[in-house]
Formats: structure tokens, C-alpha cells, sequence
């Protein structure tokens, strides 16, 4: 039986894996930061759409993966969880 960080390892050799996993671990990077800044500010989902002038669905599409967000959006999300909105380009 493989183990799944032989599998990951081997999967990882392939460039154009490690293209998509990079990208993938990016998505689930800001997913993670969202949910995180919500909870932070003690906000539910509806409380926090009412914020941003949106529906509770808008946002758990957004916290889910489902829609990418315009950085307009971001700035609204963030400023209504009390978060700062920082951007790294990285190499």
C-alpha cells in the first residue's frame, strides 16, 4: 500500500502537478485566512454579509471556494472583520 507522502513525493517529480498543487494550496491559503478573520471578529456569516451589503449565501460561496473574488470584494471583507488586506506577489 502507498502512503499518501510516498504518493504526494512522487506526484510532486511532475511540473505541471506541482503547477496545479501550488495553485490549489493558494485558494485554500485565502479560504483559510477568510473563515479565520470571521470567526476572529466573532461574525456568522449573515452578520458579516450584512456588513458588506450582500447575502449570507454570497459569503459561503466565497468562504467555500466557489467564486473568485475581486479584490473589491477582499477590501470589503476584510474591513468588515476588522483585518488589513495584504497582497504578496512571491518568487
Amino acid at each position: 500500500m502507498t502512503k499518501i507522502a510516498d504518493l504526494k513525493k512522487r506526484l510532486m517529480e511532475n511540473p505541471e502537478f506541482r503547477q496545479e498543487y501550488a495553485k490549489a494550496d493558494a485558494e485554500f491559503q485565502l479560504i483559510e485566512a477568510l473563515v479565520r478573520a470571521r470567526t476572529k471578529a466573532k461574525l456568522t456569516q449573515a452578520e458579516l454579509a450584512e456588513r458588506i451589503g450582500t447575502t449570507q449565501s454570497a459569503i459561503a460561496r466565497l468562504e467555500g471556494g466557489g467564486v473568485s473574488p475581486s479584490l473589491a470584494t477582499l477590501q470589503r471583507y476584510a474591513e468588515a472583520t476588522g483585518a488589513r488586506l495584504e497582497i504578496n506577489l512571491v518568487s
